[in-house]
């Protein structure tokens, strides 16, 4: 492994070079001024495989840095090293994710041999992401005449109670079954849909795939609530409430067992009609959760106008929860807030047991997320609930 230390101390350069060779690490060079390690990364970002940065450098500080990262397209993974406020330097490693950098941990000063392994020892385990360069992009014409050709999926991600661990419903995730490409993921066309004035028509496609997949799950003897996705662009159209019914009802599922999911990505076009048919849609018996809730433009205005009888909270505040005192505490407010206002709450993103045991020791009522089990299609459902059936035991 071929290692870059940039820390304008240097002191903490040798330091580290040497804690780093004790760990059997040999090709290190350490740069205590931050333009050196550029220009040397500007002959070749390739040629290192993990850099471990300070924050707080006088010449080029820890966030100029990872500017420079992402113009050169490094590849590696980052390490942050500093001394200021753990916020601080959480805010940095967020900033490095959102620029897509594969962020291995952050790590306080002074730095211990067992922390630095156990960052190798996860640098190792784990594969360097791999560049999408070559990815498809699709037009608007390419998308309709795909959602026109049924050619939209839906996979499920399975929702448990927290406290018996039973599971008891799924979100529908939809998909693009590309002819040439195969399967086509949402991030690379729900922006397109929107923009676009396709959401409408795709929307109307994953209800009804999930309605139809609802209703065969129930004739086997599951039975499932199913939650949809609709963003505010959905919820323009006064008779979408009725658009709604009359697909649950030429399905033979009961609108109890749906879920709207709303996710506001754009600012509210028309407050009114959106409250119109919002309100309409509780007032058949359909749920209606505040997806991604903080994060956005999902608001404490919108639990306070609409009848929303869900709060899912993002997973941006859930995963790591349990060792993050400020996740922590937003997520214990979020739960409190929903509890008072009579809300069921949903944690999405629970990707190991610690996830898991918080949050049930929390309160959160359901859960969703990778420990549980990743979106799959429909067929694949029953057998994944018999082997969710042989970890229950553990978990309830």
């Amino acid at each position: 492994m071929r290692v870059l230390i940039v820390d304008n101390d240097t002191f903490i350069c040798r330091l580290l070079e040497r804690q780093l060779k004790s760990l059997g690490l040999t090709n290190v060079i350490a740069c205590d001024r931050a333009r050196i390690a550029v220009e040397h990364l500007e002959q070749g970002p390739a040629e290192v495989d993990l850099i471990l940065c300070d924050l707080q450098m006088p010449e080029m500080d820890g966030i100029e840095f990872i500017r420079h990262l992402v113009h050169l397209g490094y590849r590696g993974a980052l390490v942050l090293v500093s001394g200021e406020d753990e916020r601080i330097l959480q805010s940095a490693e967020r900033l490095a994710q959102a620029h897509r950098l594969w962020v291995l941990g952050t790590l306080f000063k002074p730095v211990s041999n067992e922390q630095l392994q156990k960052l190798l020892d996860q640098s190792v385990a784990n594969a360097i992401p791999p560049m999408d360069t070559d990815a498809h992009s699709y037009d608007a014409d390419e998308l309709a005449s795909g959602i026109a050709a049924g050619q939209l999926v839906n996979h499920y991600q399975p929702k448990v109670d927290l406290h018996t661990a039973r599971i008891i419903g799924v979100e529908s995730l939809v998909r693009w079954q590309h002819p040439q490409d195969g399967l086509v993921y949402p991030d690379r066309f729900i922006d397109l849909a929107e923009d676009s004035g396709l959401i409408e028509p795709l929307m109307r496609s994953v209800l009804r795939n999930a309605l139809r997949d609802t209703r065969h799950w129930h004739d086997a003897g599951l039975s499932l609530q199913v939650a949809v996705n609709v963003s505010m662009d959905n919820l323009q159209v006064l008779s979408f409430p009725d658009f709604v019914e009359q697909e649950a009802r030429i399905a033979g599922v009961p609108l109890f067992s749906l879920i709207l999911e709303v996710t506001e990505s754009h600012l509210m076009k028309n407050r009114q009609a959106a409250l119109d048919i919002l309100t309409r849609l509780r007032l058949k018996r359909i749920g209606l959760s505040i997806d991604d809730f903080g994060t956005g433009h999902s608001s404490l205005t919108q639990l306070r106008d609409i009848p929303f009888n869900e709060l899912k909270i993002d997973r941006s505040f859930v995963h790591g929860a349990w060792q993050d005192s400020a996740l922590g505490s937003i997520l214990d407010a979020s739960l409190g807030m929903a509890r008072k206002l009579g809300m069921k709450t949903v944690a999405e993103g629970i990707e190991d047991r610690a996830d898991w045991d918080y949050l049930r020791a929390a309160g959160c009522d359901v859960a969703q997320g990778w420990f549980i089990a990743k979106a799959m299609p429909a067929r694949a459902l029953p057998a994944w609930l018999t082997g969710w059936e042989q970890r229950r035991s553990e978990l309830a």
